[in-house]
């Protein structure tokens, strides 16, 4: 089996953002990842434009992906059954062997009970298309919910997109939600983070940070899910906040942050790759 080496979409949050004068396009930023050596993977998560896209764009957006060899993932948020149809479609119009996509669409939150009867629901074509839905670990689901309700209806192709950085904000600890959601384990979301003092030391606040600096163990985390061994992809993204003219001294924030996060993304495929060696 292969663990593809990927970028996600959440990797140029910034630089596809229209907080910038010249935001990269979808295009943009796949001709970017591409130029990356080892990455042979581009996750397009939670794009917008893929919830209406016509089948001749996502036809053009994998004609692009195989120009330049990469592999296609798609990322949405959701468990309604229309929905995860619909992003079923568009990853097979993409080529795409996974869906990741979130238990909650801001005020649509489930019980466990009604997400486990939509996704019995949904299941059935991505079985029968071979696609693998992947429920990303994240504050607003426990955890141990997620991980029930995947063990619970046992599908080949259901499983979990793990970031231990995201259930944080739940009170859960990383090494717990690595242990609990390793055996369900389909796609892996590389990023770190930490906490530094608020302004005044009133509070904290949690935020990305190059990877492998801050409070997750890259390494414990690959050891637990085995990558290679499982043929489980390893997705980069970034939580980077915006670098403001205060804090970096510059007059030019916008371009501060996208070379900020032009330099964390070249960091983390050399960091990843150093462990590889």
């Amino acid at each position: 089996m292969t663990s593809l080496l990927g970028l996600s979409t959440y990797a140029y949050f910034w630089r596809m953002s229209d907080r910038v004068p010249e935001p990269m396009s979808l295009d943009d930023a796949m001709r970017d990842a591409a130029s990356h050596e080892g990455v042979d993977l581009f996750q397009i998560c939670d794009h917008l434009p893929l919830d209406t896209a016509s089948d001749e764009r996502l036809a053009a957006v994998r004609a692009l992906a195989d120009e330049l060899g990469l592999t296609l993932e798609v990322g949405t948020r959701g468990t309604h059954p229309d929905h995860l149809a619909r992003y079923l479609h568009v990853a097979q119009q993409l080529g795409a062997a996974l869906v990741r996509s979130m238990w909650t669409s801001g005020d649509d939150q489930p019980d466990p009970t009604e997400a486990e009867r939509r996704l019995r629901q949904a299941l059935p074509a991505y079985e029968a298309a071979g696609v693998t839905l992947a429920l990303e670990t994240y504050e607003v689901v426990a955890t141990a919910d997620l991980v029930a309700v995947v063990e619970t209806i046992a599908s080949p192709q259901l499983g979990i997109c793990l970031d231990p950085a995201n259930t944080v904000a739940r009170l859960e600890h990383p090494t717990e939600v690595v242990a609990a959601a390793a055996p369900y384990t389909r796609n892996w979301h590389v990023k770190d983070s930490g906490f530094t003092r608020s302004p005044g030391w009133v509070g904290f606040q949690y935020t990305g940070v190059p990877t492998g600096t801050g409070v997750l163990d890259y390494d414990a985390v690959r050891a637990a899910i085995d990558p290679h061994a499982r043929g489980i992809n390893r997705v980069i993204e970034f939580w980077l906040p915006w670098q403001d003219a205060s804090v970096v001294n510059t007059g030019d924030p916008a371009q501060t942050t996208t070379r900020v996060e032009a330099a964390w993304t070249e960091h983390t495929i050399e960091y990843i790759r150093s462990k590889e060696s």
